[in-house]
């Protein structure tokens, strides 16, 4: 099935309609670099002057010989060596490719390293990714002071972005993979380094894959998520159900919990923003999770430009089935003798606090990978403007579903000396099934109560 054409047959040209200001399609000529000197999805092509970051020539030509669907990934670099490592004592000489929060990790700790590979840009994309961003370009507008979007066909709203708020809605909305199922592990050490693993059993779909995908119903709403406790026995069977919402401004975010002790659903308004993350012992935001999520209006964003930084890439081995959680968590940081570093091109975007507004964080600047759209490296500041949380999303490129997506993502805790870090699942049978596939009754709140049932 040609899904960019079946959703434009059915008439989805708005996922938001209202007054307000009208911000972003370009020309025709501007569009026409897409798929020529920019990638089908908007990065630059070329590599760059000094040839540490490759042009893109079309990604991973080949899934590795013996993969099979369902089973581990096989890492496509497994036999290289790190070109060189970053540590506190050689970090002045790398400093212009590294963030503050970065910088921070490096001089808090003398056993933070980060080991850099040879970059390799493999992400490729389907035909209805091109199509996507080749329609967006033309099309797809902000509206009402940039909290929505309209006339956006699937993903990469922006793929030739001009403003900071186009960045966040590229990394809000981007590709990540269709549909799914994924058992996920998160941990918040002590200081020690002790942890109790908390399990999820995740469902995910865009809505227009839904099996039963109408362009009418639910117009305002980009995906839906649902979220299962499985362990330890004295969270298993609370559930959390998202509907994301696109203007969540005009319509907040749709979201629910099945509470397993009570046995009842209720709302819960408080998913969202500053609100506390599920199981995080405070050391994320409810809009931390997947670097950043949710409604945009409470920061002025800024677009600063682009940059070269090291940021965690192809990170296969912390996927590795042969290590064990207590392989990886270390206390203050991942064990950095399992993790990848590269020379990626990205976009820095500053996010402030609007005066009035409030948030646990007044600023936070986001770097998001020009081949994915995806935050790779979040830093945070609190209100006397000193940073005090650095994040980090270890990805992976999942070549048999075209997707980007994290590993583990590491939220750190500069002040307490703490963090935690979502993703793990080496000990987990599953980790993604990409050919899982939902309809719009698998994301009620009726099956959030059959869902929580231990």
């Amino acid at each position: 099935m040609n899904l960019i054409k079946t959703i434009c047959a059915m008439g989805v040209i708005s996922a938001v309609c209202g007054a307000g200001t009208a911000m972003a399609k370009v020309s025709a000529e501007e569009a026409a670099k897409l798929g020529n000197e920019l990638t089908p999805i908007g990065a630059e092509k070329a590599g760059n002057a000094a040839g540490t970051i490759p042009a893109w020539d079309g990604g991973l030509k080949e899934i590795p010989a013996g993969f099979k669907s369902g089973e581990p990934y096989i890492d496509p670099f497994a036999g290289e060596k790190p070109l060189f490592t970053i540590t506190k004592e050689n970090m002045a000489q790398y400093a212009d490719n590294l963030s503050d929060g970065q910088k921070a990790m490096l001089n808090a700790y003398d056993t933070y390293k980060m080991p850099v590979y040879k970059t390799h840009r493999i992400v490729g994309y389907n035909d209805d990714i091109v199509e996507f961003s080749k329609k967006n370009a033309l099309n797809t507008e902000m509206i009402d002071g940039g909290n929505g979007v309209k006339n956006v066909v699937g993903v990469n709203p922006f793929p030739i972005p001009s403003v900071g708020l186009h960045l966040v809605w590229n990394h809000i909305m981007r590709f990540r993979g269709g549909s799914f199922e994924r058992v996920s592990v998160q941990v918040t050490p002590t200081q020690s380094g002790e942890y109790t693993p908390i399990r999820f059993f995740e469902e995910f779909s865009e809505r227009y894959y839904l099996r039963d995908f109408e362009a009418s119903k639910d117009p305002n709403v980009m995906f839906y998520f649902k979220q299962i406790v499985t362990a330890p026995a004295r969270l298993a069977g609370n559930v959390l159900l998202v509907h994301e919402t696109i203007d969540q401004v005009k319509e907040p975010r749709r979201a629910w919990i099945y509470n397993a002790g009570q046995r009842r659903v209720r709302r819960a308004p408080q998913v969202g923003y500053d609100g506390p993350g599920t199981a995080s012992d405070g050391l994320r935001t409810t809009d931390n999770f997947d670097m950043y999520n949710g409604a945009p209006d409470r920061y002025n964003w800024e677009l600063v430009g682009k940059q070269e930084l090291y940021i965690p890439y192809n990170s296969y081995k912390l996927d590795d089935k042969s290590l064990s959680y207590a392989d990886l968590v270390k206390p203050a940081h991942l064990d950095p003798e399992h993790t990848r570093y590269e020379l990626h091109r990205v976009w820095k975007v500053v996010g402030t606090l609007k005066e009035g507004m409030r948030h646990i964080y007044s600023k936070r600047v986001l770097y998001v990978d020009e081949d994915t759209w995806a935050a790779m490296i979040a830093d945070h500041y609190d209100g006397r403007g000193e940073l005090w949380r650095f994040v980090e999303a270890h990805n992976k490129y999942f070549y048999d579903a075209k997707a980007v997506f994290t590993t583990i993502e590491s939220s750190h805790d500069l002040l307490s000396g703490r963090y935690l870090a979502n993703g793990l699942a080496n000990e987990e049978p599953l980790r993604f099934n990409f050919e899982k596939t939902y309809s719009s009754r698998d994301f009620t709140p009726a099956a959030l109560r059959r869902s929580g049932k231990r």
